[in-house]
């Protein structure tokens, strides 16, 4: 199938484009032929901070995501721990920066945290197709690298879900393991952690610790997996139980540099459709082999693309049942693919009376 690289750099944009667009088209053409013919029984997900976009969150590695953008020169740290942050912006979540020094952590997070509270952000195209896939009885898991917990607003069952990497809306203590209630770390967060992004004239100039009330250490934060900490045990036994029988792989909006949660791509059975949807192909040092390989590829953003595999498979109108619960460029999206549908539907009709 398409890579970018079997273009002819010869040709005008334009083709290439035309080239692109066709063979999104063909795929995902493939990819609803597939799931309306009856054989897929077990869709298996693994999702990545390109779904969330169009919610208008950052993601981490792309230009203008969270390390793109890090300057550790606001961050309350040594300048050593400000160095190795502007090395590597990894370090802002890595437990053992976070056991040295939680204000890292809590500083770049603290947007995300309080906005989380306040349900700033709204489920997108591509977390409501994977309800509409659960509906139909078709999804088996969803492995969600994402920490936003928007796939729940969709109302998708949670036992379908695996928070791979964790969730803000769960608080614990890193030390002890105490569980801390949401709304009342939020508010020690508004009053205890400054702000890097100056959108809070009430937040403190400087920060203080937020103390667990159990052990008494500053170590209260989401429930987060830190990079060097362990992932829950349940990813592990799900990805043993349901990955190897599934039929359908559908891997999005991920870098897929990111392990173990990357590994889910080799667990799979050699029946295993493998199906890529991201802005640029991703996995070939995993064992993903598009074009004669006979993986998958459906370049562009994630909302487009799902977008148009709710078009295939007949969901338009449930998508629009739940328009005014999108984000607003996806009601956009949303918008201009049902006009279009509207004006073929006439354009069908006037043939039919001539």
């Amino acid at each position: 199938f398409f890579l970018t690289r079997t273009f002819d750099p010869r040709q005008s944009r334009s083709v290439r484009r035309q080239q692109l667009e066709m063979a999104v088209r063909v795929a995902v053409d493939e990819v609803v032929g597939a799931l309306k013919s009856g054989s897929i029984k077990s869709v298996v997900v693994l999702t990545g901070a390109g779904v969330s976009t169009g919610a208008g969150i950052p993601d981490f590695r792309s230009p203008g995501g969270m390390y793109a953008t890090l300057k550790p020169e606001l961050i309350t740290a040594t300048e050593r721990q400000r160095q190795a942050m502007a090395m590597n912006p990894q370090y802002v979540v890595e437990k053992s920066m976070f056991f040295e020094n939680q204000f890292p952590y809590l500083e770049v997070r603290r947007p995300f945290i309080l906005g989380t509270q306040k349900h700033q952000w709204k489920a997108t195209i591509s977390h409501w197709f994977m309800r509409f896939l659960d509906e139909d009885g078709l999804l088996t898991t969803l492995f969600t690298q994402n920490i936003d917990g928007l796939d729940y607003q969709t109302g998708l069952d949670p036992e379908k879900a695996i928070n791979v990497h964790g969730s803000l809306a769960v608080i614990k203590c890193e030390g002890c393991g105490n569980a801390v209630d949401f709304d009342s770390f939020c508010r020690e967060v508004e009053t205890n952690v400054k702000d890097l992004y100056n959108v809070d004239p009430a937040a403190p100039k400087e920060s203080q610790n937020i103390l667990c009330k159990a052990c008494e250490r500053p170590l209260v934060k989401p429930n987060t997996v830190l990079f060097g900490g362990a992932l829950p045990a349940e990813f592990f036994d799900r990805l043993r139980s349901d990955a190897p029988s599934a039929d359908l792989l559908i891997v999005a909006g991920t870098s897929l540099q990111v392990s173990p949660a990357n590994s889910l791509v080799q667990h799979v059975g050699k029946q295993t459709k493998r199906v890529v949807v991201n802005r640029e192909p991703v996995g070939e040092e995993l064992g993903l082999r598009f074009g004669d390989g006979g993986d998958l590829f459906l370049g562009g953003d994630c909302d487009s693309v799902f977008l148009d595999i709710i078009q295939g498979m007949g969901w338009l109108p449930r998508l629009s049942a739940v328009r005014d619960r999108l984000p607003k460029a996806n009601q956009k999206l949303l918008d201009e693919v049902m006009l279009k549908a509207e004006k073929r539907a006439e354009s069908n009709e006037d043939a039919g009376h001539k």
